[in-house]
């Protein structure tokens, strides 16, 4: 067995030629290291369907046994929180829903935590933001921007579990989209990626750069109106995994302590060699 070649993609040789989405993974890869995830976001997160009924009437509902969280959790094994809902923000999540729902208990704390918050920011008029909107001594004095109120979703949650690992995902393109939607979207990709600047274990799930536009062909087969449809909510799991997946390959070393995250095992030391 030539474990080069399993390791880095079945004979593939991995290397800066290959993008994070050119190996996808049906079962979860090395996502599966990981047993509890933490998936935080609004309808996307939530498997929320769209419904019309006989009057042109439209419906959400949130089923989260759709969600791609869930759909990752089959196919890893590992345990995923739903802490999500349609139509959520980052500002809402932090003023009600993260505790009505007991977000922030210890017993809740993930290995892995997975944000995918900004679409309804930026449609209800949010100011984006900078990393210059956070206060790195008191997560409470963060500006009333998106990148205020994430940053300190982050600074909560590594509070809980220090070692964690955070995920971050931009949004993907639309064929629909807006010269202004689409500048709003990369703006908002490039905040993400200053965040793992300052955020330690932090990486960017960059859909906006890697994942498929969603054009027209791409809606037939994966929406129901104007949200995802099943095969959308899953196809979202490989991607998300499959991005995950890509990191871990590419540097594994960073992630061989996951076992040990939230354990007293855990080496700080280790960590930085």
């Amino acid at each position: 067995m030539n474990i080069t070649e399993y390791v880095q993609n079945v004979g593939k040789t991995m290397s800066n030629e290959e993008k994070p989405l050119d190996r996808i993974v049906d079962d979860g890869g090395y996502t599966a290291i990981f047993r509890t995830i933490a998936c935080v976001g609004d309808s996307l997160d939530s498997g929320e369907f769209e419904a019309l009924d006989e009057n042109g009437v439209r419906s959400y509902h949130d089923y989260y046994e759709y969600s791609w969280g869930q759909f990752m959790a089959r196919m890893t094994g590992a345990s995923v929180y739903n802490f999500s809902r349609g139509g959520m923000t980052a500002k809402q999540y932090l003023d009600t829903f993260a505790s009505a729902i007991n977000a922030w208990a210890p017993e809740k704390a993930a290995q892995a935590y997975v944000i995918a918050l900004g679409a309804n920011d930026i449609n209800r008029g949010f100011k984006i933001g900078s990393v210059d909107d956070i206060d790195f001594e008191d997560c409470n004095n963060n500006q009333p921007t998106f990148a205020g109120y994430y940053g300190q979703i982050v600074q909560r949650y590594k509070e809980i579990q220090p070692q964690a690992k955070f995920f971050f995902v931009t949004m993907p393109r639309s064929e629909n989209d807006s010269e202004e939607k689409a500048a709003h979207k990369k703006a908002h990709a490039q905040l993400l990626r200053d965040m793992t600047k300052v955020f330690s274990n932090s990486y960017v799930i960059d859909l906006n750069t890697y994942a498929p536009v969603y054009d027209a062909a791409f809606r037939e087969k994966f929406y129901l109106y104007g949200h995802l449809n099943p095969m959308g909510y899953q196809l979202t799991a490989k991607m998300i995994a499959s991005y995950i997946d890509y990191y871990i390959r590419k540097d594994p070393k960073a992630f061989r302590q996951v076992g040990f995250i939230g354990k007293p095992q855990y080496s700080e030391t280790l960590d930085k060699e």
